[in-house]
């Protein structure tokens, strides 16, 4: 695909700040990590990824907001332009040694977001889409599952740690949902759970409690590859609901009424 000035940009953080990471993970026992709260933890290689994508978008285009995980929200002089980031998105699969974990940059422009890109630098993995042209992985167009029953869908969440308020209600999900289904994934990276349902990897994907820097360049992605994406809540919008359900056109409703019962 033949994206945008801001799209090559992106890409071309993304890469800059795996590069420092698989530096890192190779040597992840080493790694200073210093706890952010319970299960939730937060090491030199994710703020160092950070600054690095921070200088290489901002230094371009200084104009645009911000709001990234370790550093937080910033205003920019064009207030319909932002960047979302999450340098490191499987943080505990990083400092665990577990190979899979993500970049994570969005655009969101009035509200909504045009540009994303993920990149699973240690599976060398390049995920990115643009508003109306597609999603892609490295070279390869994207589409999401053409599975249509439900009994031979795989399904990706996070399940919540630490004693989170979400535990209860996505025990419930799980327990309907498992009967009627091949499989749930819960892999620890958000942002790569959607881009494997964008790959058609997964037929669809779900969380509670999920910030929107976790998820806004996965919803592009998925969107892009022909799925859908709404929150849990009907009619909320994702980001203020901090919930989302991603899936393709077959498997979208049945996901989406099981996982309504208990919200």
């Amino acid at each position: 695909m033949q994206g945008s000035a801001n799209l090559n940009l992106m890409i071309k953080a993304a890469r800059k700040a795996g590069r420092s990471l698989v530096k890192d993970f190779r040597e992840v026992e080493n790694l200073q990590v210093s706890a952010k709260g319970p299960g939730d933890f937060v090491s030199k290689a994710d703020r160092e990824a950070e600054r690095i994508i921070k200088e290489e978008l901002r230094g371009a285009r200084p104009s645009y907001g911000w709001l990234g995980e370790e550093t937080g929200e910033e205003d920019g002089e064009d207030p319909t332009r932002r960047w979302i980031v999450d340098p490191l998105d499987g943080t505990t699969n990083f400092l665990h040694g577990l190979p899979h974990w993500a970049v994570s940059i969005a655009l969101e422009h009035k509200g909504e977001v045009i540009a994303g890109v993920i990149f699973d630098a240690a599976k060398d993995e390049m995920f990115y889409a643009e508003k109306g042209l597609g999603a892609y992985m490295n070279e390869t167009r994207l589409r999401v599952s053409g599975r249509h029953k439900m009994i031979e869908s795989i399904f990706a969440t996070g399940v919540p740690f630490g004693g989170r308020s979400t535990l209860p209600a996505t025990l419930q999900d799980l327990a309907k949902l498992m009967p009627q289904c091949a499989g749930v994934r819960r892999w620890g990276a958000a942002a790569l759970d959607l881009a494997y349902v964008a790959a058609g990897r997964y037929e669809g994907y779900w969380e509670r409690g999920i910030n929107a820097w976790d998820m806004a360049a996965g919803l592009i992605l998925v969107k892009e590859a022909g799925g859908f994406t709404e929150a849990v809540r009907e009619g909320r919008s994702i980001f203020e609901s901090g919930s989302v359900i991603a899936a393709n056109a077959a498997t979208f409703p049945t996901l989406a009424k099981v996982l309504r019962e208990n919200d």
